[in-house]
């Protein structure tokens, strides 16, 4: 009986990992580090799939419009896109974690320029964590499209 039950247990564990990194050796590798955002700024109201969709095509839109081929790339992923995924498409851009933070302040840059930020008077504290957060995702994996993944829960 013991028996029965240890393999019970390693089958449900087997298949609660799979479930819950399902992506992984697909989308990105394995997470290597991670973290938790927890500052709330503001209780946004519902959010949608369709407006974190549009947002990813918002994003991708403004990088093919640019003269430069783009240096990594945004897509979500789940049955209500909460997981959004950014990969380096060159060996270079997120080379450390460190050059994968630089990006994440250069994107603050733009949140903080957002009408809705302005209006809020958040464009001084407001970064693109908090849109993210506010936007409703659930996470964001980082990666360098190579060997590292990193994790960014959002707590509401």
């Amino acid at each position: 009986m013991k028996l029965i039950a240890a393999f019970a247990a390693l089958l449900w564990t087997t298949t609660l990992a799979f479930a819950e990194d399902s992506r992984v050796g697909y989308y990105y590798p394995e997470v290597s580090s991670e973290e938790s955002f927890e500052r709330v700024i503001r209780n946004g109201g519902p959010s949608s799939k369709a407006v974190r969709v549009d947002f990813i095509n918002r994003i991708t839109q403004a990088q093919l419009k640019s003269p430069e081929s783009p240096r990594f790339v945004f897509f979500a992923k789940g049955d209500k896109a909460t997981t959004l995924i950014m990969t380096a498409l060159d060996d270079d851009i997120f080379s450390t974690i460190y050059r994968a933070r630089a990006i994440m302040a250069q994107l603050t840059v733009n949140v903080r320029q957002n009408g809705f930020f302005k209006q809020e008077e958040l464009q001084y504290v407001a970064t693109f964590y908090d849109l993210l957060q506010l936007m409703q995702f659930d996470e964001l994996m980082i990666t360098d499209g190579e060997t590292w993944t990193h994790r960014v829960s959002f707590n509401r």
